[in-house]
C-alpha cells in the first residue's frame, strides 16, 4: 500500500480547521488496525473522527488515473460498511460522507441500502457494491443471507456502526452482533468501530461491540456547552393531572418560535405532534409553508421534504418526535423545544444536541412543561444533565427467537455446519453463554419446529444436505423469510391514501390497524396536519378525503409511554428533598412555591430518606397513595404485589392506578393501612413468585409472546399488498402459544417471553432494587382528609380508565373546584 495518505490533514488544513485530540486518537488507533468506541457531544465531529480514519487507512495514496477516454474511474471496492439505526440518518449520512471524497478526488463511491433503496439500485448494487455501503442491521442480514454473501463482501475491511446508544440495548443490537460475528469470521482482521453521543456504560458498550477484547475506548470533547431551561406557565396548577397535552402554554411557545430562526420542536408522541402542529398553525395561520411536522408515519417523501427544507434553512419549525432524535445534521437549527418531560436524560440530551450541531457552537434546549409538576421534572433534569447522569442501555442475554431468525439466514447464505457456527454465534456477546442444549434446540426448531410442530412442512425451514450443510430446500419458504428479516414489530399497520375514482391516489403514510377499525365513513380524523374524512377500506389501505369537519379524532399509535428513567427519578427526589429543607432553587421550583406549600401542608414531601405514604377514606372506599419514585412499570408491579400480599392477610379487592410517581390503591372495604403497611409488606423475599401470582402473567406472556412468534418467523404478516390483519396475526400467535403451552412445554420461546415480561414489561430488576432501598428508607404515613397535589393525578390515571374524555373533564373539573376551596380555607389542615 507504500506510505499512508494523510487525508485529513489536507482536508482540515484547507478549510482552516484544527482538528480535536479525539479525532486524531481515532486516526492513529486505525491506523494502527485496532477497534473501538468513540464517545463524544452530538455535533462535536465524531463522524469525520471515524471517516477520515478509514481513508486515511483504506483509500489509495493517489487518485486513480483517468483513461484515454476519459472515463470516470472505476470505484474502489467495498472497503467500509456504515451501520446506521435509522433510514433518515443513512442519506444525511451518506452526504456527509461525500463531500471529501469530492474535494479530495478519491476514488471511493458511497451508497445506500435500507427498506427506501429502489429495486433498481438494489439491482446495480448485486452486479458491485460500492466502496462505502450505508445501511441498517436488517439490511445487512439481508446481505447475508445471499448466496454469495461471502464472496460479495470479501474486500470489506471496516464496519462502523453509528448511534450504538440506540441499537446497544435492543434486539435489534443482538441481530447486528450477530451479523458482526460472521463478518469476523470471514475477515478476522475486521477493524470495527462504534460511534456514541449519549451512553452511561461505555465499558459495557464497547465490550459487547467489541466481545473479542483489544478494542479502545475514546473519549471525545466534553467542552460543549448544553443550556436546559424551562418555560414557566403563568399559572400554577395546585392539583395538576397528566394527559391535558399543555396547549396552555401555545402561546409562550408561539413566542419563542418568533425569537429563533429555526426551531425543533420535540413531542413525546406521533398523536402529541400532530395537535402541536395543528394548534401552531392556526394560531399563526401565516406560518403556514414555514412550519412542518414530522414523524414515523407520514410518508417517505413527506418526511424526506421535510428535512430537506430544514437543512437548506427553509422552515422556522418542525415538530417532531423521535424520528428527528439521531445525528441528522441540521445546521441552522439554533434551539429545541421539548414538550412535556423527556422522561430520560439520555433522550434529553440527544435531542438537545439536535442545535447547535457542530464544534463549538452551544446547543439549547427549553423544556416546556404539560403540568405543573414536570416544572420539578425540568429543574431535576437540569441537575441531572450538568451532573452528566445518563442512563445505562444493556444489552438483551441470549434472545433466542432472533438466534433462529439467524439460523435460517445463514441457511440462506451458503449454508452452514452447526459445529462452525455454534462457535461464530458464542463470539457474539448476548450469546456468550449459549449451552449446547440451547443450540440443539434452536437447530431442531428450525429443522422441524420443535416438538409440536413436527408435522407441518411450513416448520422444516432448514435441512443439512448429503454434505452435512444445512441450507433452505424450499425456495417459497426462502423467500418468505427474506420478507420476514427484522426484530421490528408493531402492530399492523393501514396506509393512508387520498381517494381517487381512478385508484392510485397520494400516499400519506400509515396508522395503526386498530385506529382506522374504531372509524365509520364519513368520521373525521386529524393526520399530517390535515382535517381528513374516511371514505372506505380497502386491502389494508385507507381511502380519505379531505374534511370540512370541525371535530376530529386523533390517531393513537403504540409506545407513547416512556417510563420516567432512574437517573432522573432521583434526581426529581432530590429536589422534593431539598423543597422539604425550604431551598427552592430556579425558577421553576419558585413557581412551584404553592404547590409543594400545599402538599405540605395537607401531608409532607418526599425525601431521599424517607417513603411517603397518604391515607384516605373517601365515599368510593379506603386508599393508600404511595411515592417510591420508580416509575410506571416498576408501579405497576409493586401495586399488584402489595394487593396480593395484603390480600392474603384478609378478604380484599383492590383497584389499581399507577404513574411515575406512584401509586394507588382503593379498597371498597376496611383497610388499616397504619397497620398493614410494615416491613414484611415490602420485603424482596419471594418476590419472582409473588409478582406472577399477582399479576395475570399468562395474558402478559401471551402478549409478548406475539412479538416472539413472528421474530422466529412462526408466524407471516404476510405478502405486500396481501399483509395479514392483526387479528389474524394475534390469533396465530396465541394458537401457537396454546400448543406450546400443552404439547411442548419445555419450548425455549414460552420461557423467553416469560422471562421478557419479568425484564422488559414489568422491570423486575428494578422492582427488586426499588423493594431494596424503600425498605432503607423512614415511612412517612400521612392520614389525609383529601386528595393532595401528588394523590390527585393518581385519581385522575384511574377514573381514566372508566369514563368518556368528555365525562372525565367535567369530573375533573368538579374535583379541581371543591380541592380549591379546602386550599383556600384557613381551617383546612
Amino acid at each position: 500500500m507504500g506510505t499512508s495518505p494523510d487525508y485529513a490533514r489536507q482536508w482540515f488544513t484547507a478549510r482552516g480547521w484544527k482538528p480535536f485530540a479525539f479525532q486524531k486518537q481515532v486516526w492513529t488507533a486505525v491506523k494502527q488496525g485496532q477497534s473501538g468506541l468513540l464517545h463524544a457531544s452530538t455535533g462535536a465531529g465524531k463522524t469525520y473522527a471515524v471517516w477520515f480514519a478509514a481513508l486515511n487507512r483504506f483509500a489509495p495514496t493517489a487518485p486513480l488515473a483517468e483513461t484515454t477516454r476519459k472515463r470516470k474511474p472505476v470505484a474502489e471496492p467495498l472497503t467500509v460498511l456504515w451501520i446506521t439505526p435509522m433510514r433518515a440518518l443513512a442519506a444525511d449520512t451518506a452526504r456527509a460522507l461525500q463531500t471529501p471524497l469530492l474535494d479530495l478526488q478519491i476514488p471511493w463511491s458511497v451508497g445506500l441500502r435500507t427498506g427506501d433503496t429502489s429495486s433498481s439500485e438494489r439491482a446495480k448494487q448485486s452486479r458491485r457494491l460500492p466502496t462505502t455501503l450505508i445501511t441498517t442491521p436488517e439490511s445487512l442480514t439481508l446481505m447475508l443471507a445471499r448466496g454469495d454473501a461471502q464472496s460479495a463482501l470479501a474486500s470489506l475491511r471496516m464496519v462502523v456502526v453509528d448511534e450504538w446508544h440506540e441499537l446497544l440495548g435492543n434486539k435489534r443490537g443482538v441481530q447486528l452482533q450477530l451479523a458482526l460475528a460472521r463478518l469476523r469470521r470471514w475477515q478476522p482482521q475486521l477493524i470495527v468501530w462504534g460511534i456514541s453521543a449519549t451512553l452511561g456504560n461505555q465499558a459495557h458498550a464497547e465490550q459487547v461491540l467489541i466481545p473479542q477484547g483489544g478494542g479502545i475506548s475514546v473519549q471525545g470533547q466534553s467542552s460543549k456547552s448544553l443550556r436546559v431551561d424551562t418555560l414557566i406557565p403563568p399559572a400554577i396548577e395546585r392539583f395538576p393531572w397528566a394527559g391535558h397535552i399543555g396547549l396552555t402554554m401555545l402561546p409562550q411557545v408561539v413566542a419563542e418560535l418568533e425569537c429563533s430562526p429555526s426551531t425543533l420542536v420535540f413531542t413525546n408522541t406521533r398523536a402529541q405532534a400532530e395537535i402541536w402542529y395543528q394548534a401552531l398553525l392556526e394560531a399563526r395561520p401565516d406560518w403556514a409553508g414555514l412550519i412542518a411536522l414530522h414523524h414515523s408515519s407520514l410518508s417517505r417523501e413527506t418526511r424526506d421534504w421535510v428535512e430537506r427544507a430544514l437543512k437548506d434553512g427553509q422552515l422556522k419549525a418542525v415538530v417532531c418526535t423521535s424520528s428527528l432524535d439521531l445525528g441528522v445534521d441540521f445546521l441552522p437549527v439554533e434551539r429545541v423545544l421539548q414538550i412535556g418531560s423527556a422522561k430520560g436524560v439520555a433522550r434529553l440530551m440527544q435531542r438537545a444536541g439536535r442545535s447547535g450541531h457542530a464544534p463549538g457552537r452551544a446547543s439549547r434546549v427549553t423544556l416546556v412543561p404539560t403540568h405543573s409538576l414536570e416544572l420539578i421534572e425540568a429543574a431535576a433534569a437540569r441537575d441531572a444533565v450538568a451532573q452528566r447522569r445518563i442512563e445505562p442501555r444493556v444489552s438483551p442475554d441470549k434472545p433466542l427467537d432472533v438466534l433462529v431468525q439467524h439460523l435460517v439466514s445463514i441457511a440462506l447464505g451458503g449454508g452452514f455446519l452447526p459445529d462452525e457456527l455454534y462457535e461464530e454465534v458464542r463470539g457474539a456477546w448476548a450469546y456468550r453463554d449459549l449451552s449446547p442444549a440451547d443450540w440443539a434446540w434452536a437447530l431442531a426448531f428450525v429443522r422441524h419446529g420443535g416438538l409440536s410442530l413436527t408435522a407441518y412442512p411450513d416448520y422444516r425451514r432448514v435441512e443439512p444436505d448429503e454434505q452435512g450443510v444445512w441450507r433452505v430446500p424450499d425456495a417459497r419458504l426462502a423467500r418468505r423469510h427474506r420478507m420476514s428479516i427484522g426484530t421490528i414489530v408493531s402492530d399492523a399497520s393501514i396506509q393512508l391514501k387520498f381517494w381517487s375514482k381512478g385508484g392510485g391516489g397520494k400516499q400519506l403514510g400509515s396508522v395503526e390497524e386498530g385506529f382506522i377499525a374504531r372509524l365509520r365513513p364519513g368520521d373525521g380524523f386529524l393526520f399530517g396536519g390535515r382535517l381528513l374524512e374516511l371514505v372506505r377500506v380497502e386491502n389494508m389501505t385507507a381511502y380519505v378525503k379531505r374534511s370540512t369537519v370541525k371535530k376530529a379524532a386523533v390517531p393513537r399509535w403504540n409506545g407513547g409511554r416512556m417510563p420516567l428513567s432512574s437517573e432522573l427519578a432521583n434526581a426529581v427526589v432530590a429536589r422534593f428533598s431539598a423543597a422539604a429543607q425550604g431551598e427552592l432553587l430556579g425558577p421553576e421550583m419558585q413557581a412551584l412555591r404553592p404547590l409543594l406549600a400545599l402538599q405540605q401542608r395537607w401531608s409532607g414531601l418526599p425525601t431521599e430518606t424517607s417513603l411517603l405514604a397518604e391515607s384516605l377514606k373517601s365515599r368510593e372506599g379506603w386508599h393508600l397513595f404511595l411515592y417510591p419514585f420508580a416509575g410506571r412499570q416498576v408501579h405497576l408491579g409493586l401495586a399488584s404485589l402489595l394487593a396480593r400480599r395484603i390480600s392474603q392477610r384478609q378478604a380484599v379487592t383492590f383497584s389499581i392506578a399507577v404513574n411515575d410517581y406512584g401509586l394507588e390503591l382503593l379498597s371498597a372495604t376496611a383497610v388499616d393501612w397504619f397497620e398493614q403497611l410494615n416491613p414484611d409488606l415490602l420485603k424482596p423475599d419471594h418476590l419472582l413468585e409473588d409478582v406472577l401470582a399477582s399479576l395475570n402473567a399468562g395474558e402478559l406472556a401471551l402478549r409478548r409472546f406475539r412479538e416472539i412468534a413472528r421474530i422466529a418467523g412462526l408466524v407471516f404478516a404476510g405478502y405486500p399488498g396481501a399483509a395479514k390483519s392483526t387479528r389474524q396475526v394475534q390469533a396465530s400467535s396465541g394458537l401457537f402459544f396454546e400448543v406450546f403451552k400443552q404439547y411442548d412445554a419445555g419450548n425455549l420461546l414460552l420461557a423467553q417471553a416469560g422471562a421478557e415480561v419479568l425484564r422488559e414489561e414489568l422491570d423486575i430488576r428494578r422492582l427488586e432494587q426499588t423493594l431494596e432501598r424503600i425498605n432503607r428508607l423512614r415511612l412517612d404515613l400521612h392520614g389525609i382528609k383529601r386528595p393532595t397535589p401528588l394523590a390527585f393525578p393518581l385519581l385522575v390515571e384511574r377514573m381514566r380508565e372508566s369514563m368518556s374524555s368528555e365525562k372525565l373533564a367535567d369530573r375533573i373539573r368538579r374535583l379541581i373546584g371543591d380541592l380549591e376551596k379546602s386550599a383556600e380555607s384557613r381551617k383546612a389542615q
